[in-house]
């Protein structure tokens, strides 16, 4: 048996990952071994930890239940990084992708699980040089987490355009939004969960994989969405790591409001998955990092089109009666703000781009803003 944790419901907890920045060159460089031994030593809440490749740092956050909470502790993390960072003359930058490293030039971190997926994944391993940000929303029980993931699939455009980050790769404009999803695309386990509808269906389903040996756990499912049964969450995968830890903690609160929302009231079936949830998923996700605020969407019940941006202001509106029980109605102001002006960080990192023309101006800039400095 997969046996799903419980916990209180709706508690928050987010990992960043972040971007190893050689400050001379604005280039990643392999410093992130000696920023975790440092950090080992520096006083700081929640956990920092290696990624996949040595240019890069996961933060982890505590649990909270509410977001003014969070967001004291992921400053105080920002903090003690971007201190310690600096008195080894390295910055800390976020934002999905480095906008002109080279994939090639990464060197796998020398963990056994990194090892094996480098291994497994061959030059894949080392494009996963990519940023993202985790939100995890805890759930009472294992039935709560399979129907939060699926109906939480509605809104991963909305996840994707206000997160967008990563408009440039390999030194180009990408021309998308995101640019970091293609990497995350490439995996084999990608995408999203099978359509069952409960976690006993959930759990014949990943013996099955088990059995197969395609599996070893559930952090071999590369999905959009998954539940996380040993912290009793399900976990949002599809963000950027925003450029500042502002907006961070706004978008994990707009998880924790739509989950509030969508278990409290139940506004779907729980007996079964929509058909029409995952027959769009992929349009309307590839619409989102196109395109982002501007993209088209199709809602998958109404089968009508609407504007991405227009379905988020409807959504946040919605949203604000539960928003007022969890406190979070000033960051979710933030993303409507965020969302009528068109300002994600995508937005942002090609108007600094366009000021001087030299992507090394973008990653200065970007790890300024990551400090607390823009």
């Amino acid at each position: 048996m997969l046996e799903f944790k419980s916990v209180s419901p709706y508690t928050l907890g987010v990992e960043l990952e972040l971007q190893v920045i050689n400050p001379h060159t604005q280039d990643l460089t392999r410093g992130g071994p000696d920023l975790l031994r440092a950090l080992e030593k520096v006083a700081h809440p929640g956990e920092i930890k290696p990624e996949i490749t040595e240019s890069m740092i996961e933060l982890n956050s505590s649990p909270h239940a509410r977001h003014d909470s969070l967001l004291e502790e992921l400053h105080a993390m920002r903090d003690a990084v971007v201190h310690t960072a600096g008195s080894l003359n390295l910055a800390i930058a976020g934002g999905g992708t480095h906008p002109f490293h080279r994939w090639h030039e990464r060197r796998i971190f020398p963990t056994e699980r990194f090892q094996q997926l480098s291994s497994l994944y061959g030059y894949l391993a080392k494009q996963f040089t990519v940023f993202g940000q985790h939100i995890h929303v805890a759930c009472e029980s294992g039935d709560d987490a399979v129907y939060l993931t699926h109906q939480l699939s509605r809104y991963i455009p909305h996840f994707i355009a206000l997160s967008a980050a990563s408009p440039f790769s390999q030194g180009q404009d990408t021309s998308f939004e995101t640019s970091r999803l293609h990497a995350v695309s490439a995996f084999p386990l990608s995408g999203h969960m099978p359509p069952v509808s409960t976690w006993a269906g959930f759990e014949e389903f990943f013996a099955k994989m088990l059995g197969y040996g395609i599996i070893g756990s559930i952090k071999d499912f590369y999905w959009d969405i998954r539940p996380k049964p040993e912290f009793g969450t399900v976990e949002v995968r599809i963000c950027d790591t925003p450029l500042e830890v502002d907006t961070a903690a706004a978008l994990a609160a707009f998880v924790q409001a739509l989950a509030f929302w969508l278990l409290v009231e139940r506004p779907y079936p729980a007996d079964r998955v929509e058909e029409g949830l995952y027959l769009v998923y992929g349009y309307n996700r590839f619409q989102a990092t196109r395109f982002g605020f501007d993209a088209t969407l199709v809602d998958p019940r109404s089968q009508q089109s609407l504007v991405l941006r227009d379905d988020l202001l409807a959504t946040l509106e919605r949203l604000q009666p539960f928003a007022d029980i969890l406190g979070s109605r000033a960051p979710l102001a933030r993303l409507a703000a965020m969302a009528g002006s068109g300002a994600n960080g995508s937005a942002w990192l090609r108007a600094r781009h366009e000021e001087s023309g030299a992507l090394e101006d973008v990653v200065r800039h970007s790890a300024r803003c990551w400090a607390g400095g823009v």
